[in-house]
């Protein structure tokens, strides 16, 4: 006598502790693969975040077009999509798949900025210590997060008003500048953080829990204050430290080589960015020397 099989449905929906040896492999492969420290972090989130939407750890060029497609549909920036993308096809590239996209050309136009009201308005909401030195390091001598979150002590000469960058943009090194008034507050944190090593490294700035941070960190600080501030102008930790120096310097009659040299950028193409703040610029010198007429 034949048994009545079961009905009943085994299914198991894959979860995100399921993914976490492929992601291990993945953030393996690219330490192997030689990509730097500062943006292997940003890949394996990206893949992360794909393979939960994919839910299996060996997605098809299929999911790579559909979560491609959904990240459009979000309104995501260029930059981020193409980000995203790259990070997939690496993954894929570890699969032993090839996948090809095609890369969306960046806007190179600021449509916005911080202008110095904002940003001095967000210096005075922050009452942590750590947090004005981080914010105000970052400012002036217009890191990427990334960069912060590189620094060690042996980075800052407050006497020389300089900071080292190892390794940033293109894996290239640059010293930059801050001014008295970052020194100082610097200064003041400096006097009252232990000093602390963490694998070999004696971090300039560290997380409460004797960690390093990281750049989705850096980014949920300053976003805190930013709304603290009142401020509800688009733009995360990037805009703040890069694109509203760029365009503060421009606006502040700035000459453009200056600019590039400044902010390390490999071409003036790219400092030209900031242009679209001179005509404010350009239309107060105007009123101020024909605006009574000649």
């Amino acid at each position: 006598m034949s048994k009545k099989r079961l009905d009943v449905n085994w299914k198991r929906d894959t979860g995100k502790e399921d993914l976490k040896p492929a992601v291990k492999r993945y953030q393996r492969y690219l330490e192997d693969k030689g990509l730097r420290a500062s943006t292997i972090p940003m890949y394996v989130l990206h893949v992360s975040k794909y393979l939960e939407f994919s839910e299996t750890d060996t997605p098809s060029i299929e999911d790579f077009a559909r979560f491609r497609d959904q990240l459009h549909d979000r309104k995501l920036s260029r930059s981020t999509i193409n980000n995203y993308s790259f990070s997939m096809r690496k993954y894929h590239e570890m699969l032993g798949q090839e996948v090809n996209f095609t890369f969306i050309k960046p806007n190179n136009t600021i449509p916005y900025y911080f202008d110095e009201t904002d940003i001095a308005e967000i210096f005075n909401k922050c009452n942590n210590l750590k947090h004005l030195a981080m914010l105000k390091t970052m400012f002036y001598a217009s890191l990427r997060a990334s960069e912060l979150c590189n620094l060690d002590d042996s980075d800052v000469d407050l006497k020389a008003l300089t900071v080292y960058v190892r390794s940033g943009k293109g894996g290239k090194d640059g010293l930059v500048f801050i001014t008295d008034d970052c020194a100082k507050t610097l200064r003041s944190y400096l006097e009252v953080r232990p000093k602390l090593q963490i694998n070999g490294r004696k971090p300039l700035f560290y997380t409460d829990f004797g960690g390093c941070w990281e750049r989705r960190s850096v980014y949920r600080m300053f976003m805190y204050y930013k709304k603290l501030a009142g401020i509800e102008k688009h733009g995360g930790v990037h805009v703040f430290a890069r694109h509203s120096m760029g365009s503060l310097l421009v606006k502040k009659g700035c000459d453009l080589l200056a600019i590039k040299d400044i902010m390390r950028h490999a071409d003036v193409q790219t400092t030209m960015r900031y242009l679209h703040t001179s005509e404010a610029s350009r239309r107060e010198k105007y009123e101020r020397y024909l605006g009574a007429g000649c």
